[in-house]
C-alpha cells in the first residue's frame, strides 16, 4: 500500500511539475507578444550592445529621432545597402541568404532588416544556434506587430555607428556637425557604407572602399526609390 502511494505521489508530482512548466512558457510568450506589441509605439530602452558598451566605456552617444525627421535619404540609404527587398519580403530574404551563402565576396549577409532588429533590440550579440532560432521567432512577430516604417525607424536608431555612437542622430553630429534631418545623400550612403563593421570603418576616412561602397549605397538608393521597392516606409 505505501508503495502504491508513493507511486501516485510521483506521478502527482510530476503532473503538477509539467503543468507548471507548460504555463510558465505560456507566460513567458506572451510576455513575449505583449513586448513585442507595445514597441511599436514605444520606443525600446537600451538594447544588449548598448548596456554593454556603455559598461565599458563609461558613456555612449544616442538620441531618438522619429522617421518622419530624419532626411529621405537615411532609410533609402540602409535599405539599399543591408536589405533592397525589404518591402517585398515577410522578414527573411531568401534569395538574398542563397546569394549570401553561394557568393563569398558579398559585403552581407542573408539577414534583413527585420532580422538585424530583432537581434539588436531583443537578444544579444553573439552568434548561436539559439539567439539564431529566437531572432526567427521576434522576426515573425515584429513583421506582424509593426508597419515596415517603424520597423526601419527602430533600425536606423539602435544601429550602431562607431565606438559609442548608437542611431543615425548621434552619428550625424559626430561625423557632419548636423542633425539627421539635414544629412545629404552622399553623406547617408558613406555612413551606411560602415555597416557592418563600424568600429574599424569610419563615413568620413577618405579611403577607397567607402568611397565605392557609398558609391554604390547611393546608386541603389536611387534605384529603389524609383522602382518603387521604397514605397512601404517613405
Amino acid at each position: 500500500m505505501a508503495e502504491a502511494t508513493d507511486t501516485q505521489g510521483a506521478r502527482s508530482l510530476r503532473r503538477r511539475l509539467g503543468r507548471g512548466i507548460r504555463r510558465a512558457f505560456v507566460a513567458i510568450a506572451l510576455a513575449v507578444v505583449f513586448a513585442v506589441v507595445v514597441l511599436r509605439w514605444v520606443n525600446p530602452p537600451p538594447t544588449w550592445l548598448m548596456a554593454s558598451e556603455w559598461w565599458r566605456l563609461g558613456a555612449i552617444e544616442r538620441e531618438w529621432v522619429a522617421l518622419e525627421r530624419m532626411a529621405p535619404a537615411l532609410p533609402l540609404a540602409a535599405v539599399a545597402a543591408e536589405d533592397a527587398n525589404f518591402c517585398r519580403h515577410n522578414g527573411f530574404d531568401f534569395d538574398g541568404i542563397r546569394e549570401a551563402l553561394s557568393d563569398t565576396r558579398r559585403l552581407r549577409g542573408g539577414s534583413t532588416i527585420s532580422q538585424q532588429v530583432a537581434k539588436n533590440v531583443f537578444l544579444w550579440p553573439e552568434r548561436s544556434w539559439v539567439r539564431k532560432g529566437l531572432e526567427a521567432g521576434f522576426t515573425v512577430l515584429i513583421e506582424v506587430a509593426w508597419p515596415k516604417a517603424r520597423v526601419v525607424e527602430v533600425y536606423l536608431n539602435v544601429a550602431e555607428f562607431d565606438e559609442g555612437v548608437f542611431g543615425v542622430e548621434a552619428a550625424a553630429r559626430r561625423y557632419f556637425g548636423v542633425g539627421a534631418e539635414a544629412v545629404t545623400p552622399v553623406q547617408a550612403a558613406r555612413l551606411m557604407a560602415v555597416l557592418p563593421d563600424p568600429k574599424r570603418r569610419s563615413p568620413v576616412s577618405g579611403t577607397a572602399f567607402i568611397r565605392d561602397r557609398g558609391n554604390a549605397i547611393a546608386r541603389g538608393a536611387e534605384t529603389i526609390r524609383a522602382d518603387g521597392r521604397a514605397a512601404c516606409f517613405l
